[in-house]
């Protein structure tokens, strides 16, 4: 620490024990009933400081993830509180977030998230063109050695590198043509090979 930081831990320490002495002199009568809800914000404020520490515990705990049931051939996806359905596969062994997209064609995978998966989108050819809602977006055409999806396990899967700017990779028809059937039922995307 600097003698300013120093400083300032001093000059908060001193304030603090000046509130705190004005604090109990103004309120001697009611003494009892102030530390009685000083100690009620002591316990909120502990509270509030744990559900942030503990909120990907939380999250992951009432948000449904998605099932493989491998001796029935299917995987269910539950509706996320967004309306979309999202799926966790690893490509070349590194875990990646999709949105499920019907009406994508290809399995596109952000920049980011190829990195992730060990392509270079630096050195890849954005020649390839895809129309989006945002309009038309370079992309480059790559092959991933291994695409593990619940208990299937693809080889040399074809898909797409967005040069564009996207905040998620999507799960789109090349891939899911894969399935037999893909099924909404209620708030469940149902894939069945």
């Amino acid at each position: 620490m600097s003698g300013d930081d120093l400083g300032q831990m001093a000059y908060l320490i001193m304030l603090l024990v000046f509130l705190g002495f004005w604090f109990v002199g103004s309120n001697r009568q009611r003494l009892g009933k102030t530390m009685q809800q000083a100690a009620i914000w002591a316990l909120i404020f502990v509270g509030a400081i744990a559900a942030v520490g503990l909120w990907d515990d939380i999250r992951s705990t009432v948000t449904p993830l998605q099932t493989v049931m491998s001796d029935e051939g299917r995987i269910e996806l539950p509706r996320g509180q967004d309306g979309h359905f999202r799926a966790t596969l690893e490509i070349n062994g590194t875990r990646v977030s999709f949105i499920v997209d019907t009406g994508a064609s290809d399995m596109v995978l952000s920049k980011q998230d190829a990195t992730r998966a060990g392509l270079d989108p630096d050195n890849l050819p954005f020649f390839g063109r895809a129309m989006t809602a945002n309009g038309p977006v370079a992309t480059a055409p790559v092959r991933l050695d291994e695409v593990v999806f619940g208990g299937y396990v693809d080889t040399n899967v074809p898909a797409s590198v967005n040069g564009g700017d996207m905040s998620g990779s999507l799960l789109g028809m090349t891939y899911l043509q894969r399935f037999e059937q893909i099924t909404i039922a209620g708030n469940k995307l149902i894939l069945t090979r």
